[in-house]
């Protein structure tokens, strides 16, 4: 008990010198965080619309001449001349 008036006031002089001193400088800045994963790949593209109708064909090359037709049937006998005069 003899010295617990000095103690007392020991703790009491270093709490308050605790609280009294100016704010220190800031901290460094904290490190830069991991980078994030890559989004997903992106849809499909819609099918393109169907082409126009394309030009009319030119007219084509004119046919080749026809074959040559058949030999005709032979004639009919003729009639039996008359007797003489």
């Amino acid at each position: 008990m003899k010295y617990t008036t000095f103690i007392l006031a020991s703790l009491m002089t270093l709490a308050l010198s605790a609280c009294s001193g100016p704010a220190g400088p800031a901290g460094p800045a904290g490190n830069t965080g991991a980078t994030g994963s890559t989004g997903n790949a992106g849809n499909a593209g819609n099918t393109g619309n169907a082409g126009a109708t394309g030009d009319t064909g030119a007219t084509g090359n004119t046919g080749n001449t026809g074959n040559t037709g058949n030999t005709g049937n032979t004639g009919a006998t003729g009639d039996t001349g008359a007797p003489p005069r």
